[in-house]
């Protein structure tokens, strides 16, 4: 495995067969948790992503003072971080975020 990076994921990224489409194989993580956001949902009209993740409304972290995020942060390749960025609509941004361990991970965001 090339470098590894940290990947947090509140949402679709969980699902397995997403992990398999997106980066051909299971992926294996810790629960932490996103502080200083909350979820909201948007509506994907990526047909592609839609059909992936099987569903039409993901969620998306915004920011929110004293809230937090629940989700699980993912060991990944630099190379595997390029293949998120694909699977991510442009609703997100990626940006490292501030998790409850301490531990720095990129998260997928509000744009």
């Amino acid at each position: 495995m090339s470098a590894s990076e940290l990947l947090f994921s509140y949402g679709t990224l969980q699902n397995t067969l997403v992990q398999l489409e997106t980066f051909g194989r299971v992926l294996e993580g810790y629960a932490d948790q996103l502080l200083d956001y909350q979820l909201r949902y948007i509506k994907i009209e990526d047909a592609s992503v839609v059909a992936l993740s099987g569903k039409t409304y993901h969620p998306i972290a915004v920011p929110s003072v004293s809230d937090y995020v629940d989700g699980v942060v993912f060991k990944i390749t630099q190379t595997e971080l390029l293949k998120s960025d694909q699977y991510e609509v442009n609703a997100y941004r990626r940006i490292k975020g501030r998790f409850k361990s301490g531990q720095d991970a990129w998260v997928y965001v509000k744009a």
